[in-house]
C-alpha cells in the first residue's frame, strides 16, 4: 500500500485550504469533488473596504487562472481568479447586497465567493498550504 503525503490526505478528506500567489484560496469538500473559493485575509486587508463584488454565474466552465469575478474597494479593484479548472456551481449572493462581509471574514463561512465542481483535484498540488502561503506574504 502506497503512503499518501499528509497534505494530499487532508485534501482528499476536505477542509485543508490551499492558496494561490494571487491571494485566492480553495477548500475542498469532504467528497473531494467540490471546492469553495474566496480571497485570503491578506488580500481583504490590502484591498480595504470592499464596496462591490462581481460574482460568477452558475454552470460557467473555467480553467485554472481564469477570471471568475472581481472585488472592488475604496482603494482598488482586483480580479478573482479560479485556482482550479471546473464548473462554477454557485456564487455567494450575500455579497451582492453586503460586499463588506468579505472584510469581516474572507476565509470564513460567509465571505466565500463561489463553489466549483473540481475537474482535476491534482491541480491543487501546485498550490500553497497555509504555512507556505504565510511565508509567501511575509516576503
Amino acid at each position: 500500500m502506497a503512503a499518501i503525503a499528509p497534505s494530499r490526505l487532508a485534501l482528499r478528506l476536505g477542509g485543508a485550504k490551499k492558496y494561490t500567489k494571487d491571494h485566492e484560496w480553495i477548500e475542498l469538500s469532504e467528497d473531494g469533488k467540490t471546492g469553495t473559493i474566496g480571497i485570503s485575509q491578506y488580500a481583504a486587508k490590502n484591498l480595504g473596504d470592499v464596496v462591490y463584488v462581481e460574482l460568477p454565474t452558475g454552470d460557467l466552465e473555467v480553467k485554472a487562472g481564469d477570471s471568475i469575478g472581481a472585488v472592488e474597494s475604496v482603494k482598488s479593484a482586483s480580479d478573482i481568479m479560479t485556482p482550479v479548472s471546473g464548473t462554477i456551481l454557485a456564487a455567494n449572493d450575500v455579497l451582492q447586497e453586503q460586499p463588506g462581509v468579505i472584510n469581516k471574514g474572507p476565509e470564513g463561512d460567509q465571505g466565500w465567493i463561489a463553489r466549483i465542481q473540481v475537474k482535476d483535484p491534482a491541480e491543487l498540488d501546485g498550490l500553497m498550504d497555509a504555512q507556505a502561503y504565510g511565508e509567501f506574504v511575509e516576503e
